[in-house]
């Protein structure tokens, strides 16, 4: 299996992906999708979707090169043809799984920036709890 496929199977394990349209476009509507997939094979219908989905916002769409059935195996259905990742790190690792960073450079540099704030974001309340814990046995 292609280990762009391998993050999407990894997400769904971890409550990361949302898949279908409908759950999608609810995750969408929150703002908590980082990146939105569309199988090869979807309808045209199911990608203006889910531009829709994302339009106005920061979330990223792309129609990747695998068929509905090859996103559906990964996860364990007969087929899958829109999914969302809801982890900025996690979405930027399968988008570089992809490969072809020249055509995916905007997609790639908007998760960029978004898991490093997020990562920073993580560090600094690590850092302001062990903080407060010191300063408690004091």
């Amino acid at each position: 299996m292609d280990k762009a496929l391998n993050y999407l199977a990894l997400a769904r394990k971890a409550g990361c992906a949302e898949l279908g349209e409908e759950p999608v476009g609810a995750m969408s509507r929150t703002g908590k999708a980082y990146l939105i997939l569309v199988a090869s094979d979807a309808s045209d219908h199911t990608w203006r979707r889910a531009k829709s989905f994302a339009a106005g916002t920061a979330q990223q769409t792309l129609r990747v090169r695998f068929t509905k059935d090859e996103m559906g195996f990964a996860i364990g259905r007969t087929s899958l043809a829109i999914a969302a990742i809801t982890d900025a790190a996690l979405a930027l690792a399968l988008v570089q799984a992809l490969g072809e960073p020249e055509k995916h450079k905007a997609v790639l540099e908007s998760l960029s920036e978004k898991a490093a704030k997020l990562k920073k974001r993580k560090d600094e309340a690590k850092a302001h709890k062990k903080n407060v814990r010191m300063g408690k046995k004091k």
